[in-house]
């Protein structure tokens, strides 16, 4: 089963036939208000609002834990992340659709990034922390848009919420980077960890801060461009999930944890057993 978290610009989509809501908690507290179960042109889906139904979470605020492992335990085997970023490179134009295919973190550490601890000892390999047969599809499918696709770039993941001094932007391009947004960590690795699948399509709204000759970006030309860039974020999932829907059933082919617990499951404690378990479902 596919599952979309929608991103800032993407907390609802017109599209979808039906939406009933879903109320539940897990061991990690409640996720991102707003999760449903959607119908895309026939096809069940679960639809979860990343910032809650009405913005109303922070990047740093937003429970990541909480949101895959709701996810999992609703029988979710592929995630499609949309999410708007900036643009560190000049060809990366707003409007245009970016599939990163590897990650540089920027953001705290605060934030609960693993299921891990806490007598729960595992490590997953994060070489390629998305799925790069469903990066195989979107590339199948891109000459179908009015907009471009670029695919294999690296996003740079920031604490936020404030955006980037032109130092910081120059840094993050020095780096390597070609995007950057304050979201997709640890989304990514927690999904690795449960086993799910990982699709992350970021739409440009701006250029960032280091470009004199654009002017940098403001809330309100981040706005602007948001509303643009949700139909397109509906189009390019509606053909996807259609083309898709039988691949990755089990979940991803590390299988996550099911591979990589370190510790005995005897040594762990019952009540952590029991939602280890989940996650290590296929």
């Amino acid at each position: 089963m596919w599952a979309i978290i929608g991103g800032s610009g993407f907390e609802r989509f017109e599209g979808f036939s039906k939406l009933d809501e879903i109320k539940m908690d897990t061991p990690f507290g409640a996720p991102s208000s707003g999760l449903k179960k959607a119908v895309i042109d026939g096809i069940e889906i679960i639809f979860l609002p990343r910032h809650g139904q009405h913005h109303e979470l922070l990047p740093s605020e937003i429970n990541y834990r909480a949101n895959i492992f709701a996810l999992k335990a609703l029988g979710v085997t592929k995630i499609l992340s949309v999410s708007a970023v900036g643009s560190l490179r000049e060809e990366l134009k707003p409007g245009d659709m970016v599939v990163p295919t590897q990650y540089i973190n920027r953001a705290s550490f605060a934030r609960k990034h693993t299921f891990c601890g806490g007598g729960v000892t595992g490590h997953v390999a994060l070489a390629h922390p998305v799925t790069l047969e469903l990066v195989e599809e979107v590339e199948k499918i891109r000459a179908e848009f009015d907009f471009a696709i670029h695919i294999g770039k690296t996003y740079v993941c920031i604490e936020g919420p404030q955006f980037s001094t032109k130092a910081e932007s120059h840094s993050y391009r020095d780096q390597g980077a070609d995007i950057i947004g304050m979201t997709n960590f640890p989304e990514y690795a927690l999904a690795r960890e449960a086993g799910i699948c990982y699709l992350p399509c970021s739409f440009v709204t701006d250029y960032d801060s280091w470009n004199d000759l654009i002017p940098h970006v403001t809330l309100q030309q981040v706005l602007d461009i948001m509303r643009k860039n949700n139909s397109k974020a509906f189009a390019l999932a509606n053909s996807l999930i259609k083309k898709t829907n039988h691949l990755f059933n089990k979940g991803c082919p590390e299988l996550g944890l099911k591979n990589g617990l370190m510790c005995t499951l005897d040594s762990i404690a019952a009540e952590k057993r029991e939602w280890l378990s989940v996650l290590m479902a296929e």
